[in-house]
């Protein structure tokens, strides 16, 4: 059982952190080249983008981001959070993410990894949340479910063995928790978008990756509200080739305050009980929300700050939603 995805039913979603986007377009040109891209452009960058021609692309820019959402909410969105302001104003069903420091990889053999067809394939396959199957995916070619898999919870695959040694596309077991970055991910923007929300911001955040803790809240929220709703979220294949900027070491000293609220977070995020009465996306963000607010802000303002950070996303979603796309338009 799969669907198929039209080329117009995508957005690419590019936060540009760095202006100089050359390499990194013309690295992805082949992949990039049939879709619509969003780049959304760091507020706090000064200077001006370059950007390749010949991609089908809308650039989005402070003003863009001030007109849409106001200047009051715009700490939603400097940084890698950039990106979330793309995943708010894209009106395609399907979104893919890749961030401005990320390549194509190469497999073992060295051929270059098509990321977004993996996506796709992602995308239009079944994940099986439910039960965990020791084959990895079991809806990919030369593979089938383990012996053992109800048959309630398949899809038959009549006289088929399983032919491959491993396959690195596997779905997270329902309550398992996953810090779901936004560097390389792909989503049903219908189903999930305003569960990935950019709410935990550390007081001294910087822009290195090893000093922000958005996309970590984001991942554990987005995962608890799939969970809820019996979605599945898969994880492994398609990897891409990161080039790391800064120091490491000094970043995560640092990011220490965000080492030692992750003590909380995770708990926190393992024992979220939503109510039946919840029955959407944007019920559940504030849902949890609610529960940040109650159980972890008292005990740190940058918990009282993400919550009501979750609270202005999805009013921000639902606002925006109901905006013309060529009200949208740059």
């Amino acid at each position: 059982m799969s669907l198929a995805i039209k080329d117009d039913e995508i957005d690419i979603i590019i936060g540009a952190i760095r202006s100089d986007l050359t390499s990194f377009m013309n690295e992805w040109r082949p992949m990039f080249s049939r879709f619509h891209l969003i780049i959304v452009k760091d507020p706090d960058l000064k200077e001006e983008l370059k950007i390749p021609q010949g991609f089908n692309l809308d650039v989005y820019e402070k003003p863009d981001i001030d007109r849409v959402v106001g200047s009051s909410t715009l700490v939603l969105f400097s940084g890698y959070a950039c990106r979330y302001f793309g995943y708010l104003i894209s009106r395609k069903k399907y979104i893919i993410s890749v961030d401005d420091d990320c390549l194509p990889a190469r497999d073992p053999k060295g051929f270059v990894v098509d990321a977004v067809a993996q996506h796709i394939t992602n995308l239009t396959t079944p994940a099986t949340p439910l039960f965990f199957d020791t084959l990895y995916d079991p809806f990919t070619e030369g593979a089938d479910f383990v012996r053992g898999y109800p048959f309630s919870l398949r899809t038959l695959k009549a006289r088929q063995r399983n032919s491959r040694y491993v396959d690195a596309v596997m779905t997270i077991p329902t309550g398992s928790l996953v810090p779901i970055s936004g560097i390389n991910i792909a989503f049903d923007r219908e189903v999930v978008g305003p569960a990935l929300v950019p709410a935990l911001k550390l007081a001294g955040e910087g822009k290195f990756r090893w000093e922000t803790m958005e996309d970590i809240w984001s991942g554990l929220c987005v995962k608890v509200v799939c969970d809820y709703l019996g979605l599945g979220v898969k994880t492994r294949l398609p990897y891409v080739w990161r080039t790391d900027r800064g120091d490491p070491i000094a970043s995560l000293k640092k990011e220490w305050e965000g080492v030692k609220l992750m003590e909380e977070v995770v708990p926190f995020f393992q024992s979220v009980r939503l109510p039946q009465e919840a029955t959407t996306v944007e019920d559940n963000v504030v849902e949890v929300e609610n529960a940040a607010k109650e159980r972890l802000g008292s005990t740190d303002p940058v918990f009282a700050r993400a919550a009501k950070a979750m609270l202005d996303w999805v009013n921000l979603s639902k606002s925006v939603g109901s905006i013309s796309s060529s009200s949208l338009a740059v």
